[in-house]
């Protein structure tokens, strides 16, 4: 399952939703807002999507590395709106029968979720300026 979401996440609430007695093996990815960006001081963040269509391809993703990887539960959440340093982005809850599955699909949904899904950020800097970080990467994938 993937998800946007205007509201803060709460990893806790999305490992929940993971959770099944058939599972073993546990990985969880958390994405914060950090204060820097190549060299330069950042206040906050903000995230914008093209709901449907990022939900559609989320959910893509999620169900390749359902066929890639032994996994159980699959929940992807991307926040969307103004978030704050050390505010949470993103977060991945995979369960799945043993660890190394649930570490690989951790890993591919994330990859993937930053690669193709439509969500764009743009950096409050504390020098006053923004701007929008690698809007041409999604023109140039492959996928």
């Amino acid at each position: 399952m993937f998800q946007i979401s205007s509201s803060p996440l709460d990893p806790v609430a999305t490992r929940e939703k993971v959770l099944d007695p058939a599972s073993g093996g546990y990985c969880s990815f958390e994405g914060w807002v950090r204060n820097h960006h190549q060299g330069r001081a950042v206040d906050r963040l903000e995230y914008e999507a093209y709901p449907l269509l990022a939900e559609k391809e989320g959910n893509r993703i999620i169900n390749e590395a359902r066929e890639k990887f032994e996994i159980v539960h699959a929940v992807c959440i991307h926040r969307t709106g103004e978030v704050e340093i050390g505010g949470l982005a993103v977060v991945v809850s995979v369960s799945s029968h043993h660890r190394a599955a649930a570490f690989d699909a951790c890993r591919y949904i994330i990859d993937e979720v930053k690669a193709r899904v439509p969500i764009w950020k743009k950096e409050y800097f504390s020098d006053g300026s923004n701007g929008w970080v690698r809007c041409d990467h999604c023109a140039g994938h492959s996928h």
